[in-house]
């Protein structure tokens, strides 16, 4: 398999038995079969014609920033964009960025054209390719807010260019989502405004982030999807969870909102926090979190 896939890219970016929590800003998991730095979209496609030629699953991963993938590691193969495919491109009011092209990346690109509409995305710690399928937002402002659209492949390579109004972009969902796309690039549509304003915002929600988020700890961000007329982290704290700690997996005593690795923590002691918290919050409150964090492989 390796020997194949090192005929689609090239040899220096296909790795075997990778360790994925490498990958991961969790900094979690056992090692994937085979992964893949895909330089471009033929060479995804490539790769996802040959996994489904040999009946191998296949991930499609970012900077892994909303991701707990298993102590055991995947068996399949892992196709990254991030690291080769983050190119952005300015037109006028227009960002062009490639899936695997960070949001600070494409949000300090629109600062300096002074375009506004992508302040909130600044501090969100992910690829624009996941952004877009889980219509990532914060402070305010979502992905659903600027997308123009997204061109994608669909589980047979066929590339679709999707006009945001067609994206079906909810509370943390997409057509991307629910069909199983695949994101390469995406247009956004901003509007001109004033640099020093638009900095000034964008220091002003870094600001915010360091004081309130555990940054200095690895983390998926927030693990909990907000129910509905609540706040995922205001519950967690009234149950009393604050500081609740599994092996090195514990509630952040900064955001209870946050799952934390202190350092050596495995995706088994995460599930298990994550589970007892969701347990003790209903017992409490009779409302059930549910988990925004993806999870991968074999726990």
């Amino acid at each position: 398999m390796k020997a194949e896939l090192e005929q689609i890219t090239d040899a220096s970016r296909v790795f075997a038995d990778e360790p994925m929590k490498a990958h991961t800003t969790f900094r979690v998991g056992g090692p994937a079969d085979y992964f893949v730095d895909a330089a471009n979209m033929d060479e995804i496609r490539d790769v996802i014609r040959l996994c489904r030629e040999k009946k191998v699953p296949y991930y499609i991963l970012g900077n892994g920033s909303n991701l707990l993938v298993g102590d055991k590691g995947y068996r399949g193969v892992v196709i990254q964009t991030y690291r080769a495919m983050n190119e952005v491109r300015v037109e006028g009011d227009v960002i062009t960025a490639q899936a695997g092209a960070l949001l600070s990346k494409i949000a300090n690109a629109a600062l300096g054209e002074a375009l506004s509409g992508l302040e909130f995305a600044a501090g969100i710690p992910g690829t624009l390719g996941g952004a877009v399928v889980m219509n990532a937002g914060a402070y305010g402002g979502e992905m659903k807010d600027v997308l123009l659209e997204v061109t994608a492949l669909d589980s047979d390579g066929n590339v679709l260019v999707i006009p945001g109004e067609k994206l079906e972009l909810g509370y943390r969902t997409s057509i991307i989502a629910k069909k199983g796309y695949i994101v390469v690039e995406a247009k956004m549509q901003l509007c001109k405004g004033d640099r020093d304003a638009i900095k000034a915002r964008m220091e002003q929600l870094r600001e915010q982030r360091v004081t309130k988020q555990p940054l200095e700890f690895a983390s998926a961000g927030s693990t909990f999807k907000r129910p509905e007329g609540y706040f995922a982290g205001k519950l967690i704290q009234d149950a009393g969870l604050c500081g609740f700690r599994v092996g090195d997996a514990q509630v952040s005593e900064k955001h209870c909102g946050f799952v934390i690795n202190r350092g050596n923590a495995t995706a088994a002691e995460i599930v298990d926090l994550m589970h007892q918290v969701s347990e003790k919050v209903e017992e409490r409150f009779h409302v059930r979190l549910e988990a925004e964090v993806k999870r991968l492989g074999e726990f």
